[in-house]
């Protein structure tokens, strides 16, 4: 009897804590469920919406990642990279060797590849940011990695001496902004527009290396070939400038750079100037550009460390909120001009038709992490006016810059300059362009006029039109009415050469 009451006392126990121990993975099993959509509510939501909820307590270690990692795009790179790099080799050659005859520094009278090869390695994406800015567009932010293995060999050749360089160790570093222009046929994309974005700033690293010879054999050669590169990054791919591939026959001069505005600069003195002249006091003279291929300068004040010059400059504006002016002080000298100082002014801040006082701190550069010596550099004093063009206005911008360009051209053909990068004496004007009496071009080595750098404005025609050709169209160029990041100053050019307002 005991035996039988034994068994069905166990049988209920274990009937009861099998029972008991499937509510319980019921409730658990409800638990986590519960838990799994109110993690994935949260998940959609952003920085914003947690802040209206947790108010004051919102925690700082939530972050929100700004681009998506796609490393399933880095593979299918990687395995079409042997056939990308063929195709693209090709397309550099041929796009890029008219922008270095054009962009070549005064100095060098040929500069072109004599190997060119991309190498094995494929660039990498660390992130794509995807954006919908405007209607009709869609706007995509690629976070660009390279570290290849390129053999890419430039013929430099001199009045001095003829020399191959090697680009070696080559990095960069970018975001590319994407912009897909919609339509709706096939392949629903009329046009897309690609530019470097300015921040974080494009980092391009290499290591030059002469190939049978020394860097010393044309003095100077490594800093042009810098300056050149960085030029030709930042006055045609950085952001606002930027490249226009039309996919299907359309009118895109929407999305093309234009004109904006003016900025009337008038740069009154600088104090305490750091002297680099071992007899007697340096020569100061201002360069001021927002693009490095449309600089202006002042006059040259002899022998002094507070410079008054009172000189109006007038630069192109395209885009106020993302771009700025650069204020360099130069002490003029014989061969290479040393530089006392530089500053940047941000144009985001400047109200229309306002002219604002401002006193500019002198920098030894702009990179400072690169800089061991941080004294202080003096001040620069100017005057600032921004104003907004009207559309005739603009029209009449763009129609200058044909002009200036077309006989830029002319003088090179002509021999009187080497390059459009070569600057002319401040005397040479171009009379009748458009607007105000005439335009003078400048260079930075003689003379005490005043205009624009002769550094091949709206060079973008001859190289960019063949970039294109991987999209089986024709980028549009600068060369006519409708214009992919080149820009014109609207000015006069008084008796002595410099610049005034209209």
């Amino acid at each position: 009897m005991g035996l039988i009451i034994g068994i069905m006392m166990g049988t209920v126990f274990g009937v009861a804590i099998m029972a008991g121990w499937r509510q319980m993975m019921t409730y658990r099993s409800g638990k986590r469920i519960a838990k799994a959509v109110v993690i994935k509510q949260l998940g959609c939501l952003n920085r914003d919406d947690l802040r209206k909820i947790c108010g004051d307590t919102f925690p700082e270690w939530i972050s929100f990642p700004v681009y998506e990692q796609v490393k399933w795009l880095n593979k299918i790179l990687g395995k079409l990279w042997p056939y990308v790099e063929e195709a693209a080799r090709i397309i550099i050659k041929e796009s890029v060797e008219p922008l270095l005859e054009d962009y070549r520094p005064t100095g060098i009278t040929s500069l072109k590849f004599d190997k060119l090869s991309l190498g094995t390695v494929a660039p990498k994406i660390e992130g794509i940011r995807v954006q919908s800015l405007k209607k009709g567009q869609i706007t995509m932010d690629i976070d660009f990695r390279w570290g290849g293995d390129p053999n890419i060999v430039l013929e430099v050749e001199a009045v001095v001496a003829k020399l191959p360089i090697q680009l070696k160790d080559l990095q960069v570093f970018t975001v590319i902004r994407v912009i897909f222009q919609l339509c709706e046929e096939i392949p629903c994309i009329s046009a897309v527009v690609v530019a470097l974005l300015s921040e974080p700033e494009p980092k391009i690293d290499y290591t030059l290396k002469a190939v049978g010879g020394s860097l010393t054999a044309i003095p100077g050669l490594s800093d042009m070939i810098d300056d050149t590169v960085k030029t030709i990054v930042k006055d045609m791919l950085e952001w606002p400038h930027r490249m226009v591939v039309p996919i299907v026959p359309t009118d895109t001069s929407d999305l093309e750079l234009k004109p904006h505005g003016q900025l009337t600069l008038t740069i009154v003195k600088a104090n305490n100037l750091k002297n680099m002249e071992m007899i007697g006091k340096s020569d100061p003279y201002v360069t001021a550009y927002i693009r490095p291929l449309e600089k202006f300068k002042t006059k040259v004040v002899n022998n002094n460390l507070n410079p008054v010059w009172n000189h109006v400059i007038q630069l192109i504006v395209e885009d106020k909120e993302t771009q700025f002016a650069v204020l360099e002080v130069l002490d003029q000298d014989f061969g290479q001009d040393k530089r006392l100082g530089i500053a940047k002014l941000p144009l985001i801040d400047l109200e229309p038709e306002i002219e604002k006082d401002i006193e500019l701190r002198l920098l030894p550069s702009l990179d400072m992490l690169k800089i061991k010596d941080k004294r202080d550099r003096g001040t620069l004093t100017i005057k600032v006016k921004y104003h907004h063009f009207t559309k005739e206005e603009q029209d009449a911008a763009l129609e200058q810059e044909k002009k200036i360009l077309e006989e830029k051209k002319r003088l090179k053909a002509e021999g009187l300059i080497g390059s459009t990068m070569d600057a002319i004496d401040g005397a040479a004007g171009l009379v009748g362009s458009g607007i105000g009496t005439g335009v003078g071009l400048v260079g930075s080595g003689v003379g005490a006029g005043v205009g624009l750098v002769g550094n091949g404005l709206g060079a973008v025609g001859s190289g960019l039109s063949k970039a294109g050709k991987f999209m089986g169209r024709t980028i549009t160029g600068a060369g006519g009415s409708k214009r992919s990041g080149a820009s014109t100053p609207v000015n006069s050019v008084d008796e002595s050469g410099g610049a005034k307002p209209r």
